[in-house]
């Protein structure tokens, strides 16, 4: 597996491992809880995952002509590794009550199923393609793709950590 990949593998497990049922559902108001969090990572990855799977039927990338903006937004959180705050998620990747139990032992699988046609693509269209757009970032090569996910998943690693620090300070 891809480093980046791997390495948000090894962080999202670390964030999870060994919550109560009562942390998975704890919530400040107006926030996610732990189970939406990883929820909507696995979205996000079963959503790349589909995307991907159109670059590889299309024999072709789908990338389209990358805007200021796109360039922008992607030095911001691929080259520097920020993920902006206060954004609202794409509505394919919101939460949609899939069972916590289910995503939690599916992720890694989903980071895994991920990172293959990925490197599939990258291997058929070449490292420096741009491949597929984000539907913020704009085009991105697989390279953009693998470290997108990372710095999104660190974001969303510290919701976690934050969630499982709330709850033993309300306990």
């Amino acid at each position: 597996m891809d480093s980046h990949l791997e390495e948000l593998k090894q962080a999202l497990e670390s964030a999870v491992e060994g919550m109560s049922s009562e942390q998975w559902s704890w919530h400040p108001a107006d926030k996610w809880c732990a189970a939406e969090v990883l929820e909507h990572l696995y979205l996000s990855y079963t959503g790349t995952i589909k995307g991907f799977e159109k670059v590889v039927a299309a024999g072709k990338p789908l990338a389209t002509r990358t805007s200021l903006t796109h360039r922008l937004r992607t030095f911001v959180v691929v080259g520097l590794g920020r993920m902006p705050r206060g954004r609202t998620a794409p509505a394919n990747t919101r939460p949609k009550g899939l069972a916590a139990e289910r995503v939690r032992t599916e992720v890694g699988a989903k980071i895994a199923a991920m990172d293959a046609i990925l490197a599939q693509c990258e291997a058929r269209f070449g490292r420096s393609t741009k491949l597929l757009d984000h539907p913020i970032l704009g085009p991105l090569t697989a390279t953009q793709w693998r470290k997108f996910h990372l710095v999104h998943g660190r974001h969303h690693q510290k919701q976690l950590l934050r969630l499982r620090e709330g709850m033993k300070r309300k306990g």
